[in-house]
């Protein structure tokens, strides 16, 4: 599309500007911002054509990484084109159609031009005295958020830069409301399917790893009730003081759900908090399956949610939401001398989590959910549940591949095969898949470890990917296999 503002010659874009004072002249930032948004438009629209993967190495920045720090003006237009050629072409995309690694980021353009908003009026969201109008939006959001997962009038929270501080924020109340702080003999149950975030969470907070009852998953990957009761018991048995249960409404693994409804029963009855770390799966609940899937996550003390991630957002944007919302004050409300001409505010939402500075993030999800309307989201999520399942299928029906995990969430695992290889060949062979597909750039799936073995999985989350996304891409990955097991000697 280009920058079709912009005719004739190009002006010195600081003639009659003041770069002292860090600003361009009106025209010259109307001719900066309208390409930015054509880059952004041209991005969209050409993403399905580009490879997936922006494979470099480090030699390859070494000019980008020696330039000398740059002590004049540059020509604003020609920044960009830098920045378009030697920045942005090398990075992976993670909102296109064939990016199935991970958990995608698929993002949407009109909370994109939402975040540019709240950076240019640089809005800060800590004390009521300061931003009414954004902490009021960051309520609404949260307690929208917190009504889709079937809280309470009293539930809500804040937005936070992903799952793992939502994660670090919801046991920290946790440790607060259980515990008064204190730590000794206490002791947190999670599964061994649990993200790497709550391990760090609950190092940061002091617990130690004898504190952490790591119990094992079913055959479907979920955290085992009985064995978590049997375990509580002894711990109570043995002195010690259970207060905490983190259950997962879909893993980063497989996309499995704990029995939730069932584990808040447990926490009921030995009076223990429930946390549910749903920063990939809980958005779901929008959806008829998706609410299914996940009966009991409105039994929950507090939620990791992620809307960067099945709530289509631009990174960052976490969510921790809490059944009593007014736990968070609780917990974080700290007094600041140089801050008490705003401390009497109802809400000061640097009361409500770790964090003083805070920029505007709600107004993306505010600006996309109001333009979009939920029923689009709801479909959006449907559309990806309908993905997985189609890739479910047609794995079923492919010689070259075994499923391992069926389609849960979005999310599904599975391996290639051929007959002859041992079981660490084929490990070798699966894990050279996602090397040859990062170097081919057509599609990017990514890989784990289940029952010590090496897997593949796709995330099928973006609305944007078509059954023929899902087809092209599992026959790629089918002859990348066929291939290295042509050039090599895998076969035992």
């Amino acid at each position: 599309m280009g920058n079709r503002r912009v005719v004739g010659h190009r002006p010195d874009p600081f003639l009659d500007g003041s770069p002292e004072r860090l600003e361009l002249p009106p025209e010259s930032l109307r001719a900066f911002g309208y390409r930015i948004v054509d880059m952004l438009v041209d991005h969209q629209e050409g993403l399905a054509s580009k490879p997936v993967t922006g494979h470099a190495s480090r030699a390859d920045f070494a000019e980008l990484l020696d330039q000398p720090l740059p002590d004049g003006p540059s020509d604003p237009l020609e920044v960009l084109a830098e920045l378009e050629r030697d920045v942005l072409r090398h990075t992976m995309y993670v909102n296109h159609p064939r990016f199935f690694a991970f958990i995608p980021g698929p993002g949407n353009m009109v909370s994109a031009l939402g975040d540019a908003l709240a950076s240019g009026f640089n809005v800060i969201v800590s004390l009521w005295l300061e931003a009414a109008g954004p902490t009021a939006i960051e309520e609404v959001i949260t307690q929208w958020l917190a009504s889709v997962c079937g809280l309470p009038k009293t539930g809500g929270g804040i937005l936070v830069s992903g799952g793992s501080v939502a994660n670090l924020t919801g046991l920290a109340v946790a440790r607060h409301v259980m515990l008064d702080d204190r730590l000794d003999g206490a002791v947190v149950y999670c599964s061994d399917q649990a993200h790497a975030s709550l391990r760090k969470a609950l190092q940061l907070l002091g617990f130690n790893s004898e504190q952490v009852r790591v119990i094992p998953t079913d055959t479907h990957y979920r955290l085992q009730a009985r064995q978590l009761e049997d375990a509580l018991i002894k711990d109570r048995e043995l002195g010690r003081r259970p207060f905490c249960i983190i259950a997962n409404a879909g893993t980063t693994n497989t996309g499995a759900v704990d029995p939730l409804l069932e584990i808040a029963g447990l926490c009921a009855a030995y009076n223990l908090w429930f946390h549910v770390d749903g920063a990939y799966g809980a958005a779901a609940a929008l959806s008829p399956r998706g609410q299914t899937e996940l009966c009991g996550l409105d039994q929950a003390d507090s939620i990791a949610l992620d809307p960067h991630k099945w709530l289509f957002q631009p990174f960052e944007c976490g969510c921790i939401l809490l059944r009593d919302r007014d736990l968070l004050p609780r917990t974080f409300s700290a007094r600041h001398d140089y801050m008490q001409d705003g401390a009497a505010s109802d809400v000061n939402l640097c009361d409500y989590g770790i964090q003083l500075t805070r920029g505007f993030r709600a107004l993306k999800l505010w600006l996309s959910l109001k333009i979009f309307g939920l029923g689009a989201f709801r479909a959006a999520i449907e559309h990806g549940l309908a993905m997985a399942k189609f890739t479910e299928n047609l794995l079923h029906a492919h010689d070259s591949f075994e499923l391992v995990t069926p389609a849960n969430l979005g999310i599904v695992s599975f391996r290639y095969q051929a007959a002859g290889l041992s079981a660490e060949a084929l490990d070798r062979v699966n894990l050279a898949i996602v090397e040859a597909c990062i170097e081919d750039g057509f599609a990017f799936v990514s890989s784990t470890r289940l029952r010590d073995r090496d897997v593949l999985r796709i995330c099928s989350i973006n609305p944007r990917t078509s059954e023929a996304d899902i087809r092209s891409t599992l026959d790629r990955l089918a002859d990348f296999g066929d291939q290295l097991l042509a050039s090599t000697d895998e076969r035992v």
